[in-house]
């Protein structure tokens, strides 16, 4: 059955059908990535270009891997190697990559609609690998998947997603993705971390009680402090945000016994998490979400790409 999409930029594009077919494809290369020779030839002969404009290490790393593991063959491009910091359009530039006969882009960029832009341009498939404040979609995807393998399901349960809502590409994606899919989705932040209309984001409920919160919830969602992208002072120490917004081994307490907490990291220990939580095997499952994010992206790739055969044989 085709794949009716030919990018992955925003997940709202995306019904639960399609959702459900990616995790489904995800699930099926779980073998793959867990024998000895972790490779099919699945996508063998296309060519993928990495366009990281903004640094990265986990998302970066995690499209390399499943290009790898696809058999794709890949050009890595960005940073202060990238033609725009000389000058060149991202216009120019992405004609200029496609002169090479690619097959598909994964973008990461500090502006919003750059991977739109890219797509327009482009012709060829273009995946959304986080764009400013915008949309991240495959980690919304990897998210999902990761609460499906814990929870066997994804509807009818209750995430709460914590910390820096304003700044965050996360929200962007993830928020609509548990929509599409059903699940109850609650948001946890100081009033000067949302943002300044907070009902745009589509949460069933809005707070800035975490303590009343946990209870309630099967998944605690922490988000980054985004320093980096914080305008002024939104709080007064991140010594105090840790005491009202920080989950710890006391607020465990709280949780329900087969609550899972997330975080997309990196992790501010001691600001998000302290180590207790960010470390405890019967909760934390922020390194099963790094192992879901190959997993979705390969998943990704062989559908938007048409991948040959049933995409595990190799």
């Amino acid at each position: 059955m085709a794949f009716n999409h030919k990018h992955l930029i925003n997940i709202s594009d995306y019904s639960a059908e399609d959702i459900t077919r990616i995790l489904d494809t995800a699930s099926s290369f779980r073998a793959v990535n867990e024998r000895r020779i972790k490779k099919v030839p699945t996508l063998k002969g296309f060519t993928v270009v990495n366009m990281f404009n903004e640094p990265s290490t986990r998302t970066r790393s995690s499209f390399e891997l499943a290009e790898k593991r696809l058999s794709c063959d890949t050009l890595n491009f960005g940073g202060s190697s990238t033609s725009t910091v000389k000058g060149e359009s991202l216009r120019d530039t992405v004609q200029t990559l496609c002169s090479y006969k690619i097959d598909a882009i994964v973008v990461r960029d500090k502006h919003a609609g750059a991977p739109r832009k890219v797509a327009d341009v482009s012709g060829v498939s273009v995946i959304c690998a986080g764009d400013g404040k915008h949309q991240h979609p495959t980690q919304a995807l990897l998210d999902l998947y990761t609460f499906r393998e814990r929870f066997g399901r994804i509807q009818g349960l209750r995430v709460g997603i914590v910390g820096d809502i304003g700044h965050s590409r996360v929200c962007g994606s993830l928020i609509p993705a548990l929509k599409i899919m059903g699940a109850h989705v609650t948001v946890i932040a100081p009033p000067t971390l949302m943002p300044a209309a907070p009902e745009i984001l589509g949460a069933d409920e809005i707070t800035s009680d975490l303590d009343a919160a946990l209870p309630e919830l099967d998944v605690v969602y922490m988000l980054r402090i985004q320093r980096e992208r914080l305008e002024g002072a939104p709080y007064p120490s991140l010594r105090e945000y840790n005491l009202l917004f920080g989950l710890t081994e006391e607020r465990e307490k709280l949780m329900r016994p087969e609550a899972i907490v997330c975080h997309p990291g990196p992790v501010n220990r001691g600001v998000e998490l302290d180590d207790y939580m960010c470390d405890n095997p019967q909760r934390s499952v922020i390194l099963d979400q790094v192992y879901s994010g190959v997993l979705v992206r390969m998943a990704v790739l062989y559908l938007l790409l048409g991948g040959t055969d049933n995409g595990v044989d190799a």
